[in-house]
C-alpha cells in the first residue's frame, strides 16, 4: 500500500517540475511540440527508471565501502552512461526525434530532476521496491507536465492572445498558473 502511495505522491503532490521545479530546462525548451515533449518523457522515464536502480544499489557499495562522500560524483557518472546510451539509440532508431531533442537529449545529464531523484530515493532510505515507484511516478509526473504544457502551447500558438503573452512569456505564465493548480494536491498525501 505504501509504494502505492509513493508513487501517486510522486505524480501529483511532489511533481518533479511544477511542485519541485526540477527539470525546468528540458519542461521549457522542448515543449512547443507534443511529439518531442512525448519523446523526451520517454528518453527521461528511462533514464530516471535505470539511474535509480543503478545508484541505489551503488549508493549501499559506496556506504559498505566508507567513501559515501562520493556518492554524488558515482551519481552523475551513472546518468552521464545511461543517457550516452540512450542518445545513441535515439539517433539510430528515430533520427527525427534526435533532431527535435536537439541539445536538450545531451542536457539530460545534467538534469537536476534526475540527480534529485537519485539523491531523493537515498536520503529517504527508500526500499528497492520503494525506489522503483517512486522514480516511476516521479517519470510519470514529470512526462504528464511536459505534455500537458506542450499541448497548451500548441494551443496557444493557434489562438489569438494579446502580443505580450506571445511566445516565452506567455510560456512562463501558464507554467507559473499550472504550478499553482498542482499546488491544490498538496496535503493529499501523507507519508
Amino acid at each position: 500500500m505504501k509504494v502505492f502511495m509513493i508513487f501517486f505522491a510522486a505524480i501529483l503532490v511532489n511533481n518533479f517540475v511544477l511542485q519541485k521545479f526540477l527539470g525546468i530546462c528540458p519542461f521549457l525548451g522542448v515543449t512547443k511540440k507534443i511529439d518531442t515533449a512525448a519523446g523526451m518523457t520517454m528518453a527521461v522515464i528511462f533514464v530516471m527508471m535505470l539511474a535509480s536502480i543503478i545508484t541505489w544499489l551503488l549508493n549501499g557499495l559506496l556506504v559498505a565501502l566508507g567513501i559515501g562522500f562520493l556518492t554524488t560524483i558515482v551519481f552523475i557518472l551513472v546518468i552521464a552512461v545511461l543517457v550516452q546510451f540512450v542518445e545513441i539509440f535515439l539517433k539510430k532508431s528515430s533520427p527525427a526525434l534526435y533532431q527535435a531533442l536537439g541539445i536538450y537529449l545531451p542536457l539530460i545529464t545534467t538534469n537536476c530532476a534526475i540527480l534529485g531523484l537519485a539523491l531523493i530515493n537515498v536520503q529517504s532510505n527508500y526500499s528497492l521496491l520503494e525506489t522503483v515507484f517512486n522514480s516511476l511516478g516521479a517519470g510519470v509526473g514529470y512526462g504528464m507536465s511536459m505534455i500537458l504544457f506542450a499541448g497548451i502551447r500548441e494551443q496557444m500558438d493557434l489562438a489569438e492572445i494579446p502580443e505580450p503573452f506571445k511566445g516565452f512569456s506567455g510560456a512562463l505564465v501558464t507554467a507559473g498558473l499550472m504550478s499553482m493548480a498542482f499546488m491544490g494536491f498538496n496535503g493529499m498525501i501523507k507519508l
